[in-house]
């Protein structure tokens, strides 16, 4: 007879320590009070988890478990993809002083293939805790916040517009943020371009507001594109978006991706920021009824009618409460939820403290969306200047 391996002995010894149910007595537990956990990845448990079970990651089983669960007496199940896993887990369990654990034989593959009951997309315990006041928006709920972690938005700029932008997104759990921005940080940034820091002068914009993403919420996926937008790469950097926020306080940006976003058919979240003043608006080619951006800029402006923002200046707050507003949009539009800027065009003015809003309709004779507008390509542009 061949000698057991070492993994086949860790094993023996683990079923040994921690005793094990079928999935039917699973369920049967759960309906007396057991509490079942799912212990795979949140990647794992997207495409279905166990009715009721609570999703937690093993990794953070220690770190969380006394807080979700603090009765040491409750029976605990813990379930993994194939049953492994879940003896590890089980183990820590004990060791944490839970008294009564259980590992489900056979994992979720053995639950679904018996047949029972399964629930789609459910939030784990991270999401229920990081989320929990957004939550409570029936707005929002869980189909809500499960469709903000499905959504892929991108923003064009990691600066003074993208910043504030960017961190409230990722702190809503907007899934996927793509930033596209190839300038590099300045500390003349660092007065409103909130995601730098000084350590990180020298750094592209991409990466360094990756990084600071990244601690506030692992659970987003950020993609960087150290890229200048032009007229080759438009349409590959915003195909398979949600939103594409404009952050670039750039002419030649803002008219490549008016062209590009209503080719695709994607709304843009337009804003701009001068010295102590702002607007906002929203574009949405999926809409009848929306104006482009082209409707309320025809033609690129002349040089000495953009002053360059190294020029003109601007009050370091005001691209805070532009880009927070550009992020309430595309979560509006994520979401569904509320009526969009869509033919409205808010403006802001910091020294008096006041909003007033414009209604913006669409032109007929609009170059960008007028009947008798031509598509006639992408061209490049010298740009203004860059937030």
């Amino acid at each position: 007879m061949p000698m057991q391996t070492d993994r086949e002995s860790w094993l023996a010894a683990l079923r040994a320590s921690v005793p094990c149910v079928e999935p039917s007595q699973a369920l049967a537990l759960q309906a007396q009070g057991a509490l079942l956990i799912d212990v795979r990845e949140d990647g794992e448990r997207a495409a279905g988890s166990p009715a009721g079970a609570l999703g937690l990651s093993r990794g953070y089983l220690e770190l969380r478990i006394e807080a979700l669960e603090p009765d040491r007496h409750r029976p605990l199940l813990a379930l993994c993809g194939s049953g492994t896993r879940s003896l590890l887990a089980a183990e820590t369990l004990q060791r944490l002083g839970y008294r009564s654990v259980h590992s489900v034989d056979g994992g979720f593959e053995r639950w679904k293939a018996e047949g029972l009951p399964v629930t789609r997309g459910g939030l784990d315990a991270d999401a229920a805790e990081r989320y929990a006041r957004q939550l409570r928006l029936p707005q929002i709920g869980e189909a809500g916040q499960a469709q903000l972690g499905r959504a892929r938005v991108a923003l064009l700029g990691a600066g003074g517009l993208g910043s504030p932008a960017a961190l409230y997104l990722a702190a809503a759990g907007i899934g996927h943020i793509t930033l596209i921005d190839d300038d590099r940080v300045e500390r003349s940034n660092l007065h409103r371009q909130v995601v730098h820091a000084e350590a990180r002068v020298g750094m592209l914009k991409t990466e360094s507001a990756r990084m600071t993403l990244a601690a506030l919420n692992p659970r987003v996926h950020i993609d960087t594109r150290a890229e200048r937008l032009q007229a080759a790469n438009v349409e590959s950097l915003l195909a398979g978006h949600d939103v594409v926020i404009d952050g670039a306080d750039n002419f030649a940006a803002r008219y490549l991706l008016a062209a590009a976003s209503r080719q695709l058919g994607l709304p843009l979240v337009y804003g701009a920021v001068e010295r102590f003043s702002g607007q906002i608006s929203v574009f949405d080619p999926r809409r009848a009824e929306s104006p482009c951006y082209r409707c309320l800029f025809p033609e690129l402006p002349a040089a000495a009618d953009a002053p360059n923002c190294s020029e003109a200046g601007v009050l370091g707050v005001l691209p805070g409460i532009v880009g927070l507003l550009q992020a309430t949009e595309t979560i509006k539009l994520l979401l569904d939820a509320g009526t969009p800027l869509v033919g409205r065009l808010l403006s802001f003015d910091a020294l008096e403290m006041r909003f007033r809003e414009t209604r913006l309709s669409r032109d007929p004779e609009c170059p960008g969306c007028g009947p008798q507008a031509v598509s006639a390509g992408y061209a490049d542009t010298d740009g203004a200047c860059a937030t």
